[in-house]
């Protein structure tokens, strides 16, 4: 199982409402990400928005491809996009680079 993690960053003026829409994330979204293989999968939020995600999977770039596969995904993505700085066009999913591991504590 390959360890991703992420940065992003949320729009200082949305914090609170970026917390509330994922406290109540679609049943059908939370569906298709274990079902393209996303597991243990979490985001964290500073105060000053820059968002930590982390998730685990077997092929990140198959995980996402068939994330970006799904009508839910891509309804997400479009909803979410105005959440976040500097996406230069990109939707969310397509901004997630993946930092390099260089320790892990098995």
């Amino acid at each position: 199982m390959r360890r991703v993690c992420f940065l992003l960053k949320v729009r200082q003026d949305r914090l609170a409402e970026y917390r509330e829409r994922h406290e109540a994330v679609w049943p059908e979204m939370l569906e298709a990400l274990s079902a393209a293989g996303w597991h243990n999968y979490s985001l964290f939020l500073r105060e000053d928005g820059l968002l930590v995600g982390y998730l685990e999977t077997e092929d990140f770039a198959a995980a996402q491809a068939a994330m970006a596969a799904t009508d839910v995904n891509a309804r997400w993505q479009e909803e979410m996009a105005g959440f976040f700085e500097a996406l230069d066009g990109a939707k969310p999913d397509e901004a997630m680079t993946p930092l390099t591991e260089v320790f892990h504590l098995a």
